[in-house]
Order: structure tokens, then C-alpha cells, then sequence
């Protein structure tokens, strides 16, 4: 019988403790200065792939253990530092998964080198589905992907909503209706190479939390991108169309597809932000003195911070048996991947209330960054499928039957 562990491995513990140094010296420090001036965190960009943090090879290794374990590893201890600064740093690998989810070989070598730059001109690239009518309903879609066969060009022609690196981006990932009349089964996604004409954004959106990640809608008036743009292929898109029209059953959607492929990384990325706010509670509950004791001598502190470090772990244990599963490509039966990005935000909402009760008047304060997290944690029961989006994922999953 194979042993079992829940052991790290040296990698990975070497992994963890890299990124966590990075977090702790580089991060955190700058945390606040660029959640205050909600700009996009270039200098810390650079200074991520300088040591090699911010580039494929990186994500191409983390992808490439084979427990699942590494990414959400490395994402846990990056958005322990700072959740903005994280996603400005990790934020391109959404429009990587999607090409590396979806595309050719050639297509890999040829966009994702794009997709970060260079060490010394770093660059970000944008995964663009959601609209202002089709978030949790990505069936509801309404960009248009329309072929120009004379020219061997896509036409895209619509409009993206709350992109991350939106219109910063050198590379953008775009999904679009190829038969509206499939609904979400005749999607697809495309590249939009940078500089190409007629992709055009507003400015930065202005948010509750993650202000140091951009965000900006993006609109695609009349986009021509060559045909090779078209990840996976003309052939492969045709065939899945015809099988989608004869009722055969297809692979998910391009959209639906990146999610599934980034779900429990992002719920790591909530159980970071959970960790730093119940450390930073934690400490402060040894610490402050009242009716002359450490507050975490009074029970129903003490009871709260213990309820807090279970969550934080149970949720950690979901998004790394998801993340496994992910890897060993095991079906999702009961919506693992769902239930792991939906423990973790919810945790990370709690996480983040219970530990600005424990501060106080204090935690209401900008010089404790607990304010902070607790305005960065609640996207992680929105973006990348709502909470209820991922409950009724599981409820489907578990009932076997299309719950409405």
C-alpha cells in the first residue's frame, strides 16, 4: 500500500519560503503606499521577475508538480503579503491558463513569452469574459467572434467588463460568441496581439479592495486579429460546433474551461489574505492589555481566534485535494474545484471581520493594514464565480440533475 503523507516536500517547502521571504521583504512593506495611490505596482512587478517569480517558467514549474501542490503554495504566501500587489503580480496567469488551457503548442510558444515581457520590460496580459450582461450567465455572452474567410481574419465586436490588466495589458485573451444559437457551447476564445487596433479600454476602475490590481472594462470595435488568433484551431472549433449541433456532449466552454483550471489557486489566494488577518489578530491579542490582561485571556477572544486558524486550515485542506484532483486530472464529481474557491472566500470574509472585532476601534484605522484585508477579501465570494454561482455548480454536481 503507498504511503501516505501530508508531508511537503524540500521543493516545496523551499517554494514556500522563497515566496514568503519576497512577501515579507518586498510586499508588505509597499503594501499600503500602492493601495493609497490604486496604480498598477510596476516597480514590484520588475522586481518579481528579476528573481524569476514573474514569467512562465516559473508558473511552467509550479504546473509541472505533479501532487498540484506548488501554486497555491506560492499564491498563498504571495497574497499573504498583499492581495492588490499579488494579483498585479499574478493576475497574467488567468490569460495563461487560457492559452495553455485552450491552445496549440505553437500557440503556447508564440503568446505566452508576450504575456510577461521581459526581465527588464516587464509586460501583463488580460483574460477578458466577463460583461455587463453576462457575468454568473456566461451563456448570455454578447461579443461576436465573426470569421472573414478572403482575409483569414476574426472579426471581434463587443464589450468586457472589470478585466484585470485591462487596456495595460499587452496581451488580451478575449472570449466571443462563434453560433450565438449554442449558447455557451459556441464560444471560443481569441488572442489580441498588442497594439491591435480597435481595442480600446476605459480608465482604471475605481474598487473596494485590491486597488493596487488594474481593472478596467474593455471595449472591441471591429478587432481583426489573424487566424491563427483563434486558440485550439479552425478545425478543432468546427468540430466541436458540428458535435454541439448534434446534441453530442462537448468539453466546457473557453471560459468556463480557465475557471475550472484556476479555481483553487484563487481560493489560495483568499486563504492568504485569511492567514495574514488572523496572524496579525492573533498577535494583537497577546498584546493589548485590558482590565489588566491579554485580551487573549478573556474566552470568547481566545474561542474566536481558534475558530478562525480551523477555518483557515479546512479551507487549505479543500483547495489542496482540489488541487490535486486538477492535476491528476480527477473528475470533479462533486464540485471539488467549486467547493474549494467557495470555502476559502467565505473564510476569508469571516477571517477578516473577526479579526477587525478583535482590534476594535483600532482595526477600523488605516495605520492596521486588518482594514485593508477586510476590504481585499470580500471579491473572493464574487469574482471568478459568486458563491452562489459555485453552489449551484456543487448542487448540480451532487444531484446530477440541471438545478435551476
Amino acid at each position: 500500500m503507498a504511503e501516505f503523507s501530508l508531508d511537503l516536500t524540500e521543493e516545496q517547502r523551499d517554494l514556500r519560503d522563497w515566496v514568503h521571504g519576497f512577501a515579507e521583504e518586498v510586499v508588505r512593506p509597499a503594501a499600503a503606499e500602492w493601495d493609497a495611490r490604486e496604480e498598477a505596482p510596476w516597480p514590484i512587478i520588475q522586481e518579481a521577475a528579476k528573481i524569476g517569480l514573474y514569467g512562465f517558467e516559473f508558473l511552467a514549474n509550479c504546473w509541472a508538480d505533479p501532487t498540484g501542490l506548488s501554486l497555491p503554495i506560492a499564491s498563498e504566501e504571495l497574497f499573504w503579503g498583499d492581495a492588490g500587489i499579488g494579483l498585479g503580480i499574478f493576475g497574467t496567469s488567468l490569460a495563461v491558463a487560457a492559452i495553455y488551457g485552450s491552445g496549440t503548442p505553437e500557440q503556447l510558444v508564440e503568446w505566452v513569452p508576450q504575456c510577461f515581457g521581459t526581465v527588464d520590460a516587464p509586460a501583463v496580459a488580460a483574460f477578458c469574459t466577463t460583461e455587463p450582461e453576462a457575468g454568473s450567465d456566461v451563456g448570455s455572452m454578447r461579443t461576436r467572434a465573426t470569421y472573414d474567410e478572403a482575409a483569414d481574419e476574426w472579426v471581434l465586436r463587443g464589450q468586457k467588463a472589470y478585466a484585470t490588466n485591462g487596456g495595460i495589458a499587452g496581451v488580451h485573451v478575449v472570449t466571443a460568441s462563434v453560433d450565438p444559437a449554442l449558447g455557451s457551447r459556441g464560444q471560443a476564445a481569441f488572442v489580441v496581439p498588442p497594439g491591435t487596433p480597435g481595442l480600446v479600454a476605459t480608465k482604471k476602475l475605481k474598487k473596494l479592495g485590491l486597488r493596487a490590481s488594474h481593472t478596467a472594462d474593455v471595449f472591441l470595435d471591429d478587432v481583426r486579429v489573424p487566424g491563427r488568433c483563434l486558440l485550439g484551431g479552425r478545425e478543432a472549433l468546427l468540430e466541436r460546433l458540428d458535435r454541439a449541433r448534434t446534441g453530442q456532449r462537448a468539453a466546457s466552454q473557453a471560459a468556463m474551461r480557465t475557471f475550472e483550471l484556476s479555481r483553487p489557486t484563487v481560493g489560495a489566494q483568499a486563504i492568504g489574505v485569511a492567514r495574514a488577518a488572523y496572524e496579525y489578530a492573533l498577535d494583537y491579542a497577546r498584546e493589548r492589555v485590558q482590565f489588566g490582561r491579554p485580551i487573549i485571556e478573556n474566552q470568547a477572544i481566545a474561542f474566536t481566534l481558534a475558530d478562525m486558524k480551523m477555518e483557515i486550515d479546512a479551507a487549505r485542506l479543500l483547495v489542496w485535494r482540489a488541487s490535486w484532483m486538477g492535476r491528476n486530472n480527477r473528475p470533479f464529481t462533486a464540485g471539488e474545484g467549486s467547493m474549494s474557491k467557495l470555502k476559502a472566500g467565505e473564510v476569508a470574509v469571516a477571517v477578516t471581520g473577526q479579526a477587525l472585532q478583535i482590534l476594535g476601534g483600532a482595526g477600523f484605522l488605516r495605520e492596521h493594514p486588518v482594514e485593508r484585508w477586510y476590504r481585499d477579501a470580500k471579491i473572493y465570494t464574487i469574482f471568478e464565480g459568486t458563491s452562489e454561482i459555485q453552489r449551484l455548480v456543487i448542487s448540480r454536481a451532487i444531484s446530477g440533475m440541471q438545478i435551476r
